[in-house]
């Protein structure tokens, strides 16, 4: 029986000189300390949305005072994540005149993470940021491991960088005033640990979905230090993505091919990797290669999470080919997959065949409409 916590959870990101805790409670946009103590300089740039700004500016700003500190307002939304919006981070640090001793805070989802991230990783060639994630989503995933970037109207995340933050603090108070939407997005990623290399968590999360779905502090705690343990341990062996973090990316060829394919901000993108990962399943077990009592728990698991099974019916599954075929995780103008063997047993394939991956989705895909 897993018992939770009410304290809050600490762990690191195991990367040598570039370590860095992940800090994961409530109410902890309340206690400053550990913020103050991974700032660089006394320049501090805050970078936000217009969905998170009003709800949890000011109570950060309360932590920074005796620091220079600029705000940056984003608008919200995934559509956002591109050049425009990363020039008004970059406009706001040169107008302020900060220096290569400032450190940049990211107060939002994923998508203001990965692009206070990416400006990190650029301005002045690199300066230091912290993410206070204010989505599930980001809390368990975006958030831990380094990866920034934008989107290109081509490909999602095809233009960023590796830059590692110097702090995370998940503060799940926040979640409060998140949408069930979202909520449920933030939960496709949860799922995704359990299904790589963990199934006694898959196995708890179809034990304790209800009280995730109704926003148990502790069970949520729980969740997100679960999670965030799992991606620390693949993020240390393998920093860059040469091997074996790619199984990170389990459903999000099929995933980003959808947000890609119906416009960003159509779907969430947890919305989209959770579908991405019934389609990854349903693939294993078309070749042979995962149980059907295996992919019948991702299907009911992902269906209690309120997530979507199936794709998109006006994607066709020529399109999903040629945007799978731009995905960031192609090599050698191969299509890679990251596919299943089981619950907690996921492996890549690099050599996808092609032309019965085509002929599967014709197959599987609803007429586009």
């Amino acid at each position: 029986m897993t018992i939770l916590s009410p304290k809050p959870y600490r762990l690191t990101v195991d990367l040598g000189e570039r370590s860095y805790p992940i800090i994961i409670g409530s109410e902890l946009l309340a206690q400053g300390e550990a913020l103050r103590t991974a700032i660089a300089g006394r320049q501090v740039l805050v970078v936000t949305n217009t969905t998170v700004a009003p709800l949890y500016l000011h109570r950060l700003l309360q932590q920074l005072q005796g620091y220079t500190v600029a705000t940056v307002t984003l608008a919200d939304g995934e559509q956002y994540k591109e050049w425009q919006s990363l020039n008004t981070i970059f406009d706001a640090l040169l107008e302020h005149h900060f220096n290569r001793d400032c450190t940049l805070i990211a107060l939002g989802g994923g998508v203001v993470g990965d692009m206070t991230g990416f400006a990190a990783a650029s301005y002045q060639r690199g300066v230091p940021f912290i993410q206070i994630p204010t989505t599930l989503l980001a809390q368990v995933d975006s958030s831990v491991g380094g990866k920034t970037g934008i989107n290109h109207p081509l490909g999602k995340n095809m233009i960023g960088a590796f830059h590692q933050p110097r702090l995370v603090v998940a503060d799940t108070a926040t979640l409060n005033t998140l949408d069930d939407r979202q909520l449920a997005a933030g939960l496709a990623e949860v799922v995704k640990y359990g299904l790589i290399n963990d199934p006694d968590f898959f196995l708890w999360l179809e034990q304790n979905i209800e009280p995730l779905l109704s926003r148990s502090p502790d069970h949520l705690a729980y969740a997100i230090e679960r999670s965030c343990r799992d991606k620390a341990a693949i993020v240390a062996a393998d920093e860059r993505e040469g091997g074996q973090r790619a199984l990170l990316n389990l459903g999000h060829t099929f995933g980003h091919a959808i947000e890609t394919g119906m416009g960003y901000g159509s779907w969430l993108h947890g919305e989209a990797v959770a579908t991405g990962m019934v389609l990854a399943g349903r693939y294993s077990h078309h070749l042979g290669k995962m149980a059907h009592s295996d992919l019948q728990r991702l299907e009911a698991l992902t269906a209690r999470a309120g997530l979507p099974l199936e794709p998109p019916a006006t994607l066709s599954a020529e399109r999903f080919m040629a945007l799978m075929a731009v995905d960031k995780k192609v090599e050698q103008g191969r299509i890679r997959l990251v596919l299943l063997r089981g619950i907690g047993d996921a492996y890549i394939d690099g050599a996808v065949d092609e032309g019965a991956l085509a002929a599967w989705l014709q197959e599987t895909l609803p007429s586009p409409a």
